[in-house]
This record gives structure tokens, C-alpha cells and sequence, in this order.
């Protein structure tokens, strides 16, 4: 993820702006005039919201972002104008509608909680002068970005005119079109490049009432199939994200504290968005938008996620958690396809790792310098049977999965069930094969397929064998 940092896409917002207010204070009593909380504000502040939120979240990730929307002509509108400048938006291109009301969303928060809040806006479909006009300076801007987002919050500047008219234009140019979808008729949006509804969201649309795998993969490929989509996405709040490319996989959430969705689906499409418009595999894409949405929602309000706290995120959970790092096969082969994509260089070992003991954690640390990542294959409890006995393990091939995932040096565990990790092996196919001292000298398996072998010398009387053995005569 460290080589983001030195991308820089282009990324056009089309939607729906508005400031979001904020009044932080504190309360002490209820008025005297009314059962009502009086906070007594000591601090306030706005911020870009709606569109303008998800044009914060691109610019704080590196993105050159440029926005594009229909306003009115008042104060709010001067100060959106203000703010988008001091965010140092790449092009401004606002369309001033007289009679409209620019949305200004505030909200009184006490003690890190929301007690009220008020707006002001126009939620009327814009002119149709308005709509023409904006299409105009999209189909004369569209050849300077790299991907394009959608941000319908239901204002009335995505009309189904001007939906359309984008995806048809930004397909005939080959660009992407990506939109946080809004209301229940997502035909608007049809030709689009992906759709990021909530649960809440795709069932009101589909009409397919999510309760279980299946009917989230009836509701997923109806959208898909309705909307033209290229790829169909589901955000699942604590559960994640489902997408269907070419079959359905859940992708699980990975944030730790939640304070505040408030923006969280924001983040999302402008992480997907940020990085698709960098190159990476939708896969890459949705692991990467799970990470910046797990720091959002750890924050009060509409917040935006920096390239640097996702890194750090991102570590910080393979620290406190080993779990996350045991892949299924599945998983394994994506993560595999894209760290070569990436130019990572992949080793792999196996091996039972019954009772871990200081040989195998030297091993293993030697094995992860011979490259970037390192992929420990672990024998299944009836693998370790055939091959040791009908007494072993000991331990668990989830505990052994687990304990192996949580050393710094091992990024990711897989269980395999035969007595060779052959299969897996052809599934990953690693840059190196690590074995121990034992096979120097001798065929190993899957060495056909890796480039190169590397053999790792034992640490004398380090064994799971001997351990056991002593166990049993104290």
C-alpha cells in the first residue's frame, strides 16, 4: 500500500454539495421555557458535506480532485465557493441557479453527542438551463480525469437526464462511472461502472429483502443485471462489503472502534474510486476502501481518512490481530494474483508448527528476507495424523493457524488438508520455496513451480518431537 503514496489520479465529482456545520458545546441543564437540553456552545465549525465530503476524503488520500455542481445564488453558496478553494480543488465548476437554495446542513453536538440538528436547502430538480449547462462543461472536461464519482444525496443536481447523459458520454470515452446511488430507482444509473448502496439500500431497490447469503446474492445480481453494471457492489456495514465481479465474495469489515458512521459511505467510494483511478484490481480496491471506512467511523462527524493513518491502520490490525491474517483458499489466490501484479515478490513454507518453539520462529524469519511476503502453509489436524500419528497434533490447525499468523514475520497462514502442499502451491505460485535443512539435497515438492528453492538450516535441539518427548518423561 506504500507505493499509493505516489499517485496522484485525477477524479471528477458530480452531485449533490452542501456544508456541514457543526456547533460543539456542552449541557448542564434544561431550559427553564421549554423540556428541552440548552447547550452552551463554545465552539463551531464547517466542513465540505455531501459531495463536497467525498471530494475531502480523495484530497486527503493524494487525489487531484476536481468538483462539478449547481448551487444558488446566496451566502451559502459564497462560502461552499470559499471552502472548495481553501481545499485546493483542482477545478471548480459551480453553476449558480437564482432561487435555489445552497444546503447547509448544521448540527449541535454535546458531549460528543448529536442532540439536533436544522437545515436549509433546495431539494427541487435543477433548471433544465442548469442541466445543459452542466453537461456542457462535462463532456468538455471529461477527457482530463481518470474516473469519475457519482454523489447522489437526492438534492435534485443528478436528475435522470443528467445521470444518464454522463454514463453514456463518460463509456463512450472509456472512463469509469462510479455512484453512491439514492432512492429506489436505480435505472438512472444503468451503464455505470459499480453502485455502492447499503443493505438497507439494495434491498429498497431490488425489492429482494436481505436476510441471508442468498437472498444477498439474488439482490447483488439483480442490480447487476438491471443496472448493466460491471461490477456489483453491496456495502454490508460491520459485516463489510460483497461484490460480484465474476462470482460473490465478502469482503469483511475491519474496523475496530465505531463513534460515528456519519460520511462512512463517502469514504468508500472515494477510496474505490482513488484506487482504481491508481491501477489497482477492484479486489485491491474494496480491501483498501474497508481499511479507510474502519478509521472514519474510529472519528466524530463527517471525517476523511489520510493515506498514512490507513497505512498505519492497516498494520495496527495485523498487530492486534492474527485472525485477519488466516486466508481461506480463495482469499490466498487473490491476494497471491495481486502482490505480483504489484511486483511484491511472494515466499511460501509448510509445515505442521504443532508446538512452536524458537527453531521455528528463527525459521520462519529467515525464510520471510528471502522476500516480501511471507505465506506459511499449515498441515490440517488430518494431514498432521497421517503424517505423525494418530496422537498429534496437540494443538489445533486453528490455533497453529492463528499463533503462526500473529508472528511478525509471517504476513499469511492457509490451511491446507493433504499430506503435500502441492495444490497450494499451484494455487499461489510463489517467487520462493523455503524448506528446512532435512530436504537439503533432496526433491521438494512444488519446486517446479516456484523460481527458486531456499534451504534453511534447523536450530540444533529444536524440535516439536523432542519437546513431546520430554513432556512425557517429566
Amino acid at each position: 500500500m506504500i507505493e499509493l503514496k505516489s499517485k496522484h489520479p485525477r477524479i471528477l465529482v458530480i452531485g449533490d454539495l452542501m456544508i456541514d456545520h457543526y456547533l460543539w458545546g456542552n449541557c448542564n441543564r434544561i431550559s427553564p421555557e421549554a423540556p428541552v437540553q440548552v447547550v452552551a456552545v463554545n465552539k463551531e465549525n464547517s466542513v465540505l458535506g455531501g459531495a463536497g465530503n467525498v471530494v475531502n476524503n480523495l484530497k486527503q488520500l493524494g487525489a487531484v480532485v476536481d468538483i462539478m455542481s449547481v448551487v444558488g445564488q446566496d451566502e451559502q453558496a459564497q462560502e461552499l465557493t470559499h471552502m472548495l478553494e481553501q481545499a485546493g480543488i483542482g477545478s471548480i465548476q459551480l453553476i449558480q441557479q437564482a432561487g435555489r437554495t445552497t444546503s447547509k446542513k448544521s448540527r449541535v453536538i454535546a458531549a460528543h453527542q448529536q442532540v439536533l440538528r436544522f437545515d436549509k436547502e433546495s431539494t427541487a430538480e435543477i433548471s433544465a438551463p442548469a442541466q445543459t449547462e452542466l453537461l456542457a462543461k462535462f463532456s468538455a472536461h471529461i477527457d482530463f480525469v481518470d474516473i469519475i464519482v457519482l454523489s447522489d444525496y437526492g438534492k435534485g443536481v443528478l436528475t435522470d437526464f443528467v445521470t444518464r447523459e454522463i454514463i453514456r458520454i463518460a463509456r463512450s470515452k472509456n472512463k469509469r462511472v462510479l455512484v453512491d446511488p439514492k432512492g429506489n430507482d436505480y435505472s438512472k444509473y444503468t451503464g455505470a461502472y459499480l453502485l455502492t448502496p447499503n443493505k438497507k439500500e439494495a434491498s429498497e431497490a431490488s425489492k429482494i429483502d436481505i436476510v441471508d447469503k442468498d437472498s444477498l446474492n439474488q439482490a447483488i445480481q439483480y442490480l447487476k443485471d438491471t443496472c448493466a453494471l460491471d461490477v456489483s457492489l453491496i456495502t454490508l456495514s460491520e459485516e463489510g462489503i460483497a461484490c460480484l465481479d465474476q462470482d460473490l465474495q465478502i469482503y469483511p469489515t475491519v474496523a475496530r472502534d465505531v463513534f460515528d458512521v456519519t460520511g462512512a459511505g463517502d469514504t468508500v467510494i472515494a477510496a474505490l474510486a482513488f484506487a482504481l483511478g491508481a491501477n489497482y484490481s477492484i479486489e485491491q480496491a474494496i480491501v483498501f476502501s474497508n481499511l479507510a471506512a474502519g478509521v472514519v467511523v474510529g472519528k466524530l462527524g463527517s471525517a476523511t481518512a489520510t493515506l498514512d493513518e490507513i497505512i498505519a491502520y492497516e498494520q495496527s490490525l495485523k498487530q492486534v490481530s492474527g485472525s485477519l491474517c488466516i486466508k481461506t483458499w480463495d482469499e490466498i489466490a487473490v491476494i497471491a494474483r495481486d502482490l505480483k501484479r504489484r511486483g511484491q515478490k511472494i515466499v511460501f513454507t509448510n509445515g505442521c508448527f504443532d508446538l512452536l518453539h524458537t527453531g521455528h520462529a528463527r525459521y520462519l524469519e529467515q525464510a520471510r528476507e528471502f522476500g516480501d511476503v511471507l505465506i506459511v502453509g499449515v498441515n490440517s489436524d488430518a494431514s498432521v495424523s497421517r503424517l505423525k500419528g494418530p496422537s498429534r497434533p496437540i494443538n489445533s490447525e486453528d490455533d497453529r493457524a492463528y499463533i503462526l499468523a500473529s508472528l511478525k514475520s509471517v504476513d499469511y497462514t492457509v490451511i491446507f488438508h493433504e499430506d503435500t502442499p502441492y495444490e497450494l502451491i499451484k494455487l499461489i505460485q510463489p517467487n520462493v520455496l523455503v524448506k528446512g535443512g532435512d530436504y537439503r539435497g533432496k526433491e521438494v515438492v512444488g519446486q517446479d513451480i516456484a523460481k527458486e528453492v531456499k534451504i534453511v538450516d534447523f536450530v540444533a535441539g529444536k524440535s516439536t518431537t523432542g519437546t513431546i518427548e520430554k513432556i512425557a518423561k517429566s
